[in-house]
């Protein structure tokens, strides 16, 4: 049976599905979520050796297709009303998209916010505006990226939209040991506003190249004497030390004493 990545949210990464019947990228299915069944989108046919914890329940029928349609010409009049009680509620919180379930009986709003969000009220406000359950999902930055796509500042498409899914956490101690921290977080975050999802690739390549090289800024003894790293590096394995007497050299990682 083929293995199938399903889109569902515009913020989510596609989940992966097992399907009793050939389907094809693009197409519309119906599949199976927390509160309801959901139309979700093939995204692609995988070859994994993980194991599906659902299945497609069947292809989107033309009724399917109709009232799906129907939701997201809606959703502009549903996303432009969260945004008037966002801003009259004063919440500090950015809407990002709307999903109305295919049962059409609950909206979910999906936002992002850099600490917690007391939207009580304004789930309240919604329900009886719209006569539907609400559901607020608070979403990371790099959701948000890949809802919007783009371009980074290499050219290339968003690394969270070009390969999909969960993208490994990254950390300063990536951008530490590929010794760019130095450049401010400024240069080496990517539209989110967090750091870069590139820096990931060559990370564990540069620890390897580093093992058993000082640290910078440390003491060293060479031939010529005593004197303090303060550039190294990693693809050529050449130290920069400035010694006791003002002199600078340029030496291998064997050249410690």
């Amino acid at each position: 049976m083929p293995k199938v990545l399903v889109r569902i949210y515009s913020w989510e990464n596609p989940k992966l599905y097992e399907s009793d019947f050939e389907v094809e990228k693009g197409e519309k299915v119906i599949v199976a979520s927390e509160h309801s069944n959901e139309l979700g989108i093939v995204e692609s046919i995988v070859e994994t050796k993980e194991d599906p914890k659902e299945k497609i329940l069947r292809v989107a029928t033309e009724r399917d297709r109709n009232v799906y349609d129907e939701y997201e010409r809606q959703k502009k009049e549903f996303v432009e009303t969260c945004r008037r009680n966002i801003k009259t509620m004063r919440l500090e919180m950015k809407l990002v998209d709307a999903r109305t379930s295919l049962d059409g009986r609950q909206i979910i709003f999906a936002f992002t916010s850099d600490g917690r969000v007391d939207f009580r009220e304004l789930v309240k406000s919604l329900s009886t505006q719209f006569k539907k359950s609400i559901r607020m999902q608070q979403i990371g930055s790099r959701d948000e990226a890949r809802k919007l796509g783009g371009y980074g500042i290499c050219g290339r498409e968003l690394c969270c939209v070009r390969f999909g899914g969960n993208m490994q956490s990254i950390t300063t101690d990536m951008a530490r040991v590929q010794q760019i921290a130095h450049r401010g977080t400024d240069r080496i975050s990517g539209l989110c506003g967090r750091l870069m999802c590139c820096l990931a690739y060559e990370a564990e390549q540069y620890k390897a190249m580093l093992e058993g090289m000082p640290e910078l800024f440390s003491t060293v003894s060479t031939k010529e004497g005593k004197g303090t790293v303060i550039e190294i590096n990693a693809m050529l394995q050449d130290i920069k030390v400035k010694l006791e007497t003002g002199k600078y050299i340029t030496i291998k990682k064997g050249d410690i004493k």
